[in-house]
């Protein structure tokens, strides 16, 4: 048994929020951040300051753009589902998966990606409205 840290294979371990958001802005920009990850503090004035701010008050949000810099900033493959239950900071990266180069985004990606997700919502308050949603999952 090690006493190796299984966090350490993490981007975010050690990187603090404001370093998170300054590689994801200077990459991307505040317009296309706010195009995938639709959070306003990426788009009524825009700002690092004002965005970490928003983001330490709020938890959902925080993860968002953790996640977002995980598997777009980073390029890791997709977590198992046992690990994307946990908050971003605490899922372990196996050790043969690194960072690769970011993933190349466009608006009109994310503009499908919204579509997309303004479906499964919709059918979701379907199945809602029509006494067949479960959303515990179970049978």
């Amino acid at each position: 048994m090690t006493n190796e840290n299984p966090y350490l294979t993490n981007p975010l371990h050690g990187t603090s929020l404001t370093t998170v958001l300054n590689e994801i802005v200077d990459h991307y920009g505040f317009p296309l951040l706010y195009a995938y990850l639709n959070i306003n503090c990426f788009n009524k004035n825009p700002s690092i300051n004002a965005s970490v701010k928003f983001l330490k008050k709020t938890q959902w949000a925080r993860e968002k753009v953790e996640s977002f810099y995980l598997y777009q900033y980073k390029n890791l493959p997709r977590a198992s589902d046992r690990e994307f239950e946990k908050p971003p900071r605490e899922r372990i990266i196996p050790n043969n998966e690194t960072p690769k180069e970011p993933a190349e985004l466009s608006f009109e990606d994310a503009e499908n990606l919204r579509l997309k997700r303004a479906e499964k919502t919709k059918q979701r308050a379907e199945k809602r409205n029509t006494g067949k949603f479960n959303p515990w999952g179970n049978s």
